[in-house]
């Protein structure tokens, strides 16, 4: 046994910072998120997989830096292991956890196809429709709000460095 840390270690800043973003009040009073299980569920996943989205565009550079490319693997390390205490907690138990685990990182996996989809620049795909079939909502709630809102944050995750990214230096 040595000494090093695991490789997740270095990202776990930016994991509570995922969460922090995803639990910022805006989402849930004014973008219409439910403030339930399922739609802070729907709020950490949607904030992720913008996060994800800016590391799959430095993966695509050759240039960028090693840390940035295995990231990603590193940060769904991270929700994994918060996912599984989190159901463990919940009272969900060990017989039942893998199948909820690999159905939940199956989620946030359609959840960044979607949006890779509809965000990209030149798009058929509209977000609204997306985020009404991805989020949690308040009964009435409207997308255009949220999308407005998801539009910010991808544009904000877009323009940080790999420094700043890797740092979890997102300014809000």
């Amino acid at each position: 046994m040595g000494t090093r840390k695991a490789p997740r270690t270095d990202m776990r800043p930016l994991w509570h910072r995922l969460v922090e973003i995803a639990r910022e009040e805006h989402w849930y009073a004014r973008e219409g998120v439910a403030d339930t299980v399922s739609g802070r569920f729907d709020a950490v996943t949607l904030v992720m997989a913008l996060a994800m989205l800016r590391m799959e565009r430095a993966a695509l550079d050759t240039e960028a830096p090693a840390p940035l490319i295995n990231a990603s693997a590193h940060l769904t390390e991270l929700f994994v292991e918060d996912m599984d205490g989190q159901l463990r907690q919940s009272g969900v138990g060990d017989l039942v956890v893998g199948k909820r685990m690999g159905k939940l990182v199956s989620v946030l996996g359609g959840r960044i196809g979607a949006l890779r989809d509809a965000l990209a620049p030149d798009s058929d795909t509209a977000l609204e429709d997306v985020l009404a079939r991805n989020v949690t909502l308040n009964e009435g709630a409207s997308t255009a709000a949220l999308a407005e809102a998801v539009r910010a944050l991808h544009t904000t995750f877009q323009s940080l460095s790999d420094d700043d990214l890797l740092a979890a230096r997102i300014a809000r």
